[in-house]
């Protein structure tokens, strides 16, 4: 998910697979040296594995947060230099090379800000050769072709790789509101089980395409910036006609709780190929839409967004749909 902080209202995910809780808080004394990784007995990696993390942004340190709080060995690097440095007086150990760092972890975490980045951290020949036999779990976001690609390439270089999605914002990571997604083999996600409960939250498995957890993440991310641009036109609308942001909030609120049951209903008719009209249909759609793109360039103001809506809309009903409801839409651009 690319926008980390700022998220008041978490989504909590439905259960397709046990969830991991959180790990318990540990600590971990002084600052403990690469060797040290490697010198613990295999019940001891089984219970406690070396981790690594690559990327510390926001959500990287996070994580590598997460991970020292529960007592796992942990090694970060970051191609800019300098950003270890709380971690390190924590217990990390911060790596000089993407190489050393991947060396000394028996799984490496990847969060940095897209596959481009990934790729030119992970494809580098010393990098690629210290990950052989290693576990990759990419949190990165990106498409679904791309964490398919990634996965491809890991297999041609003996590295397992598992792909994820973080859903929630940095302050949920190692607390029970945090929300992850992964995909790919079963038999992975089941052995990174120390990892999952060290991160805390809910973890669910959607299936072993490799793909489907970025799937799923860029659909979630759909209706997030979508709302989002229709939050702030409404606001711009609003403030054009005298009312304030603080004054339209309650009621915005409650639009907001309208949605969740409308999603499961057209979810159904969706799947169902039904599109049901019966509270809402297209052609009474239009028409309230129509009015938002009146007002608002009789302000001036910026109508795109809800002129492509309402063209949308337009479409399926020229095409004898206007009986139906909204969610025809997703069917009409979908076979385009």
């Amino acid at each position: 998910m690319t926008w980390r902080g700022g998220v008041h209202t978490l989504w909590t995910p439905p259960r397709l697979s046990d969830p991991s809780p959180a790990g318990a808080a540990g600590q971990t004394p002084g600052r403990p040296r690469l060797s040290t990784y490697s010198t613990s007995s295999s019940s001891e990696h089984s219970a406690r594995p070396a981790v690594t993390v690559l990327g510390l942004g926001p959500m990287g340190r996070a994580l590598a947060g997460a991970l020292l709080d529960a007592g796992l060995p942990t090694t970060v690097w970051n191609r800019t230099p300098g950003r270890d440095r709380e971690l390190v007086e924590r217990g990390a150990v911060g790596a000089d090379s993407a190489a050393e760092a991947v060396a000394a972890g028996e799984v490496v975490v990847v969060c940095v800000v897209n596959y481009d980045a990934v790729d030119a951290v992970l494809r580098q020949d010393d990098v690629a050769t210290a990950l052989k036999g290693r576990t990759v779990v990419n949190l990165t976001a990106d498409t679904p072709a791309r964490a398919r690609d990634t996965a491809d390439w890991a297999a041609a270089h003996g590295v397992r790789y598992l792909n994820g999605a973080i859903m929630t914002p940095t302050t949920t990571i190692s607390t029970p509101d945090a929300v992850f997604l992964h995909s790919g083999p079963a038999d992975l996600y089941e052995e990174l089980a120390p990892v999952r409960r060290a991160l805390g939250g809910t973890h669910t498995h959607l299936g072993e395409d490799t793909g489907r957890a970025a799937a799923y993440d860029i659909a979630l991310l759909d209706i997030f910036w979508t709302a989002m641009a229709g939050y702030a036109h409404a606001l711009a609308v609003a403030r054009a006609e005298g009312v304030t942001a603080g004054e339209r909030a309650p009621f915005a609120q409650g639009i907001g709780a309208i949605l969740p049951p409308v999603f499961a209903e057209t979810a159904a008719d969706a799947d169902a190929g039904t599109y049901s009209g019966e509270g809402n249909p297209l052609t009474s759609a239009v028409s309230s839409m129509a009015h938002i793109v009146h007002v608002s360039e009789s302000h001036g103001i910026d109508a795109g967004v809800m002129r492509a809506a309402e063209g949308m809309a337009r479409r399926a009903i020229g095409l004898g749909h206007g009986t139906d409801g909204f969610i025809r839409i997703a069917e009409v651009i979908g076979r385009e």
